[in-house]
């Protein structure tokens, strides 16, 4: 464990912890069903064959996790609410338990509005769903707005998009490549629709939660460097870019849908705060002529780059490197890249996998996140805010319960939660910044 005092944050810096409702609530006969309850029931989805049926079972034992947040003493909660709850005839009533909930305790609670768990029947390959998404957005914002202060419109549709639509490790299951590029546009078109249907329902503190991390060069041949910008502008700039300066980094706007020049007006909608979810950088090369296996996904050969190791670092249980430095550099590189278009800036996501209650790995993990969070604060990076992800050992996706991020363990079959060192450690560190 380190020993050493992490530097103290400004006064008023964000402190909290994140989950996603279909990772956690479990009660999914209480709701309708969602592209990811399709996609676990089909054999040889998820790893261990599980699904997120009960979870664990936030949806019942919401008041225990708001304890654990309070002993915790974190300013905040990310959660997300499931779009496929809001629809279900009970609606919004558990979010206006939890969000009363939340308030009593002093925590103040920040929605996602859409964290991967779309309503069966919708697609985002239509660009009608992202209207929906709007309608729906309103929807919370009226039940709830006159207690949430903080808004997340969408989670990493980087990630949906690519594992869900371009690879078909996620769901819905989409195996498309680069054809599933509308989904990257009509989530994006999504975003700028719910920025306004907030605004008007009266919200002025609104952002994202997009993932970005620096793209290394396997090597300095032209090969390699060519691979690594591609990546770049795929995996970071075609999802900040719109966003931050409206437009498509050069030649991805003409291969969107629609009208995209009156779109990315929508989509450039400006926010209050742009969030990051940071876990690693990504070392590229060019491609190597065969499928891969890198961190859980299976890249197929025919893509025009491939993800090498990055040696000479530990990894996480999950097999991800772990270099703090990273969000350092991705911070600077940021403020450098955008300037005075890139708004404060949110960590919405930062967490580790590991097995085991006294979790050394994870505190040397957060520690070493923390202090780099605080060096592109000392650098001149306007971060405002730190949520570890997550809260709770949950259902990580198509890894099923194999891996653990959370702070508190969760036996899945008893559903018992017991707080790890790592929960301890954080707690500690937040009681000495004050």
């Amino acid at each position: 464990m380190a020993t050493n005092p992490v530097p103290q944050f400004p006064a008023g810096f964000l402190w909290g912890v994140s989950t996603s409702a279909h990772q956690i609530e479990g009660a999914t006969e209480l709701r309708e069903p969602s592209v990811w309850d399709a996609f676990t029931a089909e054999p040889g989805r998820v790893k261990d064959g599980s699904t997120a049926a009960v979870a664990c079972d936030h949806y019942h034992r919401y008041r225990e996790d708001v304890a654990l947040l309070t002993g915790l003493g974190v300013d905040a909660y990310r959660f997300s609410i499931s779009w496929p709850r809001v629809r279900s005839p009970e609606g919004l009533g558990f979010y206006d338990r939890l969000v009363d909930e939340l308030c009593a305790a002093g925590v103040r609670p920040v929605p996602t509005l859409f964290h991967w768990d779309l309503p069966v029947g919708l697609d985002w390959l239509e660009r009608d769903t992202a209207a929906r998404f709007a309608d729906h957005v309103a929807v919370v914002a009226e039940r709830l707005g006159d207690r949430v202060p903080k808004w997340i419109t969408l989670n990493e549709p980087a990630e949906h998009t690519l594992l869900g639509h371009a690879l078909g490790i996620h769901a819905p299951g989409g195996q498309l490549l680069f054809d599933a590029l509308p989904v990257a546009h009509h989530q994006l078109l999504a975003h700028g629709l719910a920025v306004r249907a907030l605004r008007a329902a009266g919200a002025t503190d609104v952002g994202i939660a997009n993932s970005h991390g620096p793209t290394w060069p396997a090597s300095r041949e032209s090969a390699d460097v060519e691979a690594a910008d591609f990546y770049d502008i795929l995996l970071n700039r075609l999802f900040a870019d719109p966003l931050l300066l409206g437009e498509y980094p050069a030649g991805l706007g003409e291969l969107m849908p629609g009208d995209v020049a009156s779109d990315l007006k929508v989509i450039a909608e400006p926010v209050d705060w742009y969030g990051i979810n940071y876990y690693a950088p990504t070392r590229v090369g060019a491609p190597q002529g065969a499928e891969i296996e890198f961190g859980g996904v299976r890249l197929p050969a025919e893509l025009p780059f491939s993800v090498r190791e990055i040696e000479g670092v530990p990894v996480t249980d999950f097999g991800w490197p772990v270099v703090p430095e990273g969000l350092t550099e991705l911070l600077t590189g940021f403020r450098d890249r955008y300037g005075d278009r890139l708004p404060p800036v949110v960590i919405t996501e930062n967490g580790c996998s590991y097995e085991g209650l006294d979790d050394q790995a994870r505190i040397a993990y957060l520690d070493g996140h923390v202090r780099a969070l605080h060096a592109a604060l000392a650098a001149g990076v306007d971060v405002r805010g730190y949520f570890v992800w997550s809260l709770l050992d949950n259902f990580e996706w198509a890894e099923g319960y194999a891996r653990r991020f959370g702070l508190v363990h969760v036996d899945h079959e008893t559903l018992e939660r017991t707080p790890k060192a790592s929960y301890r450690w954080f707690r500690e560190m937040l009681r000495a910044q004050g």
